[in-house]
């Protein structure tokens, strides 16, 4: 029996995030979610080494590369539309939850069960993922400030703003301890 599964996760190099506001450069979903897992399985060791937590930080990076996959089907719906009032938020939620079945309903039936948790990773798993995809948000704004675009001072003060809502002791300390790199050149990287 032939899947599509893997065909359509190829799709993610073809959605590019921010479509409302001008980039200096193109970000695709794909790039999105590498940074995201990396970030979450980061943010899950922090939480395990420092604060006395017990979270399986692979699982989590895992399940971290498939957040947005959904994203295939419906496209990226950027932020400001996504969550302008609460009807539009729980009718999004629904429709990535169909395009979600979708994808798990081209997996071969024996493979579905391992697919299946990492689509609905648990309450713990989901706050780490989701401050793992708002720091991976900063990033990006930071990344667009440092080549002189303003169009994203307001996005990096907005992300910035919900990481710290998320009240995520991982979270503050990756902000404290990894983001101020990112406003470095590569030669300042280097010394």
């Amino acid at each position: 029996m032939s899947s599509h599964f893997f065909a359509m996760l190829s799709r993610m190099k073809n959605i590019f995030r921010w479509g409302l506001m001008r980039n200096t450069r193109k970000e695709s979903l794909s790039e999105h979610s590498l940074e995201v897992a990396y970030i979450a399985h980061a943010l899950a060791l922090i939480r395990n080494r420092r604060f006395g937590g017990n979270v399986n930080a692979e699982r989590i990076a895992t399940a971290a590369m498939f957040h947005d996959t959904s994203e295939i089907i419906t496209g990226d719906m950027p932020t400001p539309i996504k969550y302008y009032n609460e009807d539009i938020k729980k009718v999004y939620k629904q429709i990535e939850s169909v395009a979600d079945s979708t994808l798990l309903d081209m997996l071969p039936e024996d493979l579905k069960e391992d697919y299946e948790p990492l689509y609905n990773p648990n309450c713990e798993e989901k706050k780490i993922i989701k401050a793992a995809d708002k720091i991976s948000a900063l990033i990006k704004c930071i990344e667009e400030l440092n080549m002189g675009n303003r169009e994203f001072e307001m996005a990096e003060k907005s992300t910035r703003k919900c990481i710290e809502e998320l009240n995520l002791p991982e979270a503050e300390v990756f902000l404290d301890e990894f983001i101020g790199s990112y406003y470095l050149t590569l030669d300042e990287l280097r010394s």
